[in-house]
């Protein structure tokens, strides 16, 4: 399965939010700046995050983003699906009732599900199941140690 660049940028992002002290939105440019990520792109992945709950906005000259909700209430499969979109990774387009393979093929064969897609959906299922099972919090506690420190001077230093 292969995800877009967004999902890595939406995560660390709410890393980083969930890292600040204070309820002072971050603006994109910083944000942006952080992880050298062109700004314009990084708010629609930001944006996607706040149609979907998980980050709130408020704009001006003071504006920015916020988690919407605690870290412990924020799964990565959340911030997957917000930047994402719902839709399944696989998608069977039963290619094999098509063709001169099909050719002579009783419908009776088809009449079950394609054995190629129950195993896809299985999988995804399965990697669906692992994100959700992990909240920001669970990933935050899984960096080193000094990751949440060393957010906090960085934002120290720029918003200074």
């Amino acid at each position: 399965m292969r995800m877009g660049e967004g999902v890595e940028w939406g995560l660390h992002c709410c890393l980083t939010l969930a890292w600040l002290p204070g309820d002072e939105p971050v603006p994109t440019a910083k944000l942006a700046a952080r992880f050298d990520l062109p700004p314009a792109y990084l708010n629609k992945r930001l944006q996607a995050l706040v149609r979907a709950g998980i980050l709130t906005s408020t704009a001006g000259v003071k504006g920015g983003f916020r988690l919407a909700r605690r870290p412990e209430k924020i799964t990565v499969m959340d911030v997957v699906a917000a930047i994402e979109g719902p839709e399944e990774a696989f998608r069977c387009t039963e290619i094999r009732q098509q063709g001169t393979g099909a050719e002579g093929t009783p419908a009776r064969e088809f009449q079950r599900p394609c054995a190629v897609s129950t195993v896809m959906r299985k999988a995804e299922l399965a990697w669906r199941r692992e994100l959700a099972a992990h909240t920001l919090a669970d990933v935050m506690a899984a960096a080193p140690a000094t990751a949440g420190e060393r957010t906090r001077r960085w934002y120290d230093r720029v918003s200074s």
